[in-house]
């Protein structure tokens, strides 16, 4: 039995990874890019084993040491079989259980209590844990999904600055500094647009925010249209389990607060944790507690 645990928290900007002892104290940390095992696989692997090695590069454990450790990888993209299917014949670890980044972000929000957990990020899932029993709304990717999310507020914030050059829509300062971003050329920013990820319309999601903040008119259509959706989404939580404790947790989590229903702001509670820590937490529970290790 290994000694130490790894959990990785994989989302679609950024891949954490962290290693523990028996008793789930981390020892260290590693940073690396997107895991979206969806929309780059290779990509994606790539990012999980950098993250992972550095983590174990801070804890000063061996490198050759990673096949030999156990994993529990919240993934995003993990909602589609086939993904997993491919991740999984790549990954270096002695053993490795795969489920979704929203998973661990619920398990290190709520510890092990019921509530609800809104992931917004890149992408958007959500999670309800009610008597021990985790259901998930959500989280079918960018092409046909994640309403609501860092890309799709990137992504429409695009098409509105291409309608205010047509003269459909009228020109606002977002617009325009969209536009300049890619050098006053609309055929720059459709260039950019036909390869660009979801990570790269996220990146734009800031931007958004920042303007409708200062009353512009075509941030505050963009965001008020994302934050609908996610009502709409944790309307449907709200149905499943009722006024429980509700937690926002993602990379535009804070920027969201504020956009929500009343109905939802209410409801809010802070995180108990990070993804990170519900990644290690799963991971002592899947390959320690469950094998009979104690602490």
């Amino acid at each position: 039995m290994s000694e130490f645990i790894l959990g990785i928290d994989g989302g679609g900007t950024l891949c954490r990874a962290a290693i523990a002892d028996s008793a789930g104290l981390i020892l260290g940390r590693g940073l690396s890019g997107p895991a979206n095992i969806l929309t780059d696989p290779e990509g994606a692997v790539g990012n999980i084993v950098a993250a992972a090695q550095a983590a174990l590069a801070e804890a000063g454990i061996e490198a050759d040491r990673l096949k030999t450790i156990p994993a529990f990888l919240g993934l995003a993209g993990s909602t589609v079989p086939r993904a997993l299917e491919v991740i999984g014949r790549k990954l270096p670890f002695e053993r490795a259980e795969i489920d979704s980044d929203g998973l661990v972000a619920l398990e290190g929000a709520l510890g092990p209590g019921d509530g609800s957990v809104a992931v917004i990020g890149t992408g958007t899932i959500y999670f309800i844990r009610q008597n021990d029993q985790v259901r998930t709304v959500g989280g079918w990717g960018f092409a046909i999904g994640d309403l609501g999310s860092g890309a799709r507020i990137g992504q429409v914030a695009m098409q509105e600055a291409l309608l205010a050059h047509d003269g459909i829509r009228m020109p606002s300062q977002l617009t325009r500094a969209l536009l300049a971003s890619f050098g006053g050329k609309p055929s720059a920013m459709v260039d950019f647009a036909h390869a660009a990820s979801p990570a790269d319309f996220a990146a734009r999601a800031g931007l958004v925010f920042d303007h409708a903040e200062t009353g512009d008119a075509t941030a505050l259509r963009v965001v008020r249209l994302a934050a609908h959706a996610v009502d709409e989404a944790l309307d449907r939580l709200y149905a499943l389990g009722g006024p429980l404790p509700l937690c926002l947790v993602g990379g535009l989590s804070e920027r969201y607060a504020p956009w929500l229903a009343e109905r939802h702001r209410a409801r809010l509670r802070p995180a108990q944790g990070d993804g990170l820590e519900g990644a290690v937490s799963l991971a002592r529970q899947r390959f320690l507690l469950k094998s009979g290790a104690t602490a």
